[in-house]
């Protein structure tokens, strides 16, 4: 990251303060109170800032999760002040938060994240090298705010194993040898997903699932269209993911109006002990 920025865990009561600024900033809806995340912090939760010139530009919030014996770190708030998209700081402040969770005894980290978000899905699946398996339909109800009005709020929930042998693994998906599910482009060159039948999925052990590289224009120009990538992509991925398989990384195609979901066998993946579900 450019030497200008400084990122650090957060402790204070000031910078949870600028924590809650920019968390309005990015969504335009209600904020974590600064007692919640203060008394997170205190309980084994980690809050990584990225500040330039002592501002806060971007943060990661997470705090602890345990299901059925497993500990875990749940990283439920990732956000950058939107001048500075772009720039790394969302893979610098997820590393930062994997060194502080093996620090303080983690294996885990869960978190979920809209699967229709092309920027998101590179981020967490091809460079941090997490995985999912778990689709959660309409995961927080309606929700109002400016990214994320409008369509149920589907949601991955992805789990990143920050002690696996997976993390050293080389990212080879080669695409032209992987059978991908079929799109078509509308009369105004929009992408849509076509129908397909989920039994297609049993002979295979690694699919292509093609998603929007431009979701949110999709939702302004065509609502209808949004709503049609959404419900046929749960779908898909219902099915899928009920089937062994795993989103594992996303491969770019600079020629088309998608990008790729790569999914393989479950249990072919160098993984720690799972959470069980």
């Amino acid at each position: 990251m450019n030497s200008l920025f400084e990122v650090r865990q957060i402790v204070t009561i000031e910078e949870l303060q600028q924590v809650q600024q920019l968390e309005k900033a990015v969504w335009n809806d209600q904020v974590i109170p600064v007692h919640q995340t203060l008394t997170a912090i205190k309980n084994g939760g980690i809050i990584i800032g990225a500040f330039q010139d002592d501002k806060l530009v971007g943060f990661s919030y997470g705090f602890p999760g345990f299901l059925n014996g497993q500990s875990f770190l749940c990283s439920h708030m990732l956000g950058i002040a939107e001048e500075l998209r772009g720039q790394g700081i969302g893979a610098i402040l997820k590393e930062t938060q994997r060194m502080a969770a093996i620090e303080q005894g983690y294996s885990l980290l869960t978190w979920t994240y809209d699967p229709l978000e092309s920027v998101n899905a590179f981020l967490n699946l091809s460079k941090l090298k997490a995985i999912c398996s778990t689709y959660v339909e309409d995961c927080y109800g309606k929700m109002e705010d400016e990214l994320n009005q409008g369509l149920p709020s589907d949601r991955f929930q992805v789990e990143w194993w920050i002690k696996s042998p997976y993390l050293d693994r080389h990212q080879d998906d080669d695409p032209t040898v992987i059978e991908r599910l079929p799109y078509e482009k509308t009369v105004d060159g929009q992408p849509q997903l076509l129908e397909v039948d989920t039994a297609f999925f049993n002979n295979h052990e690694a699919l292509l699932v093609p998603f929007p590289k431009q979701f949110q224009q999709i939702k302004k120009d065509n609502p209808e269209l949004a709503l049609d990538w959404r419900i046929k992509t749960r779908q898909v991925f219902q099915a899928l993911f009920a089937n062994g398989f795993a989103a594992v990384s996303v491969v770019k195609m600079a020629d088309e109006p998608i990008y790729y979901y790569v999914l393989k066998k479950r249990n072919t993946l160098l993984l720690e002990s799972r959470v069980s579900r």
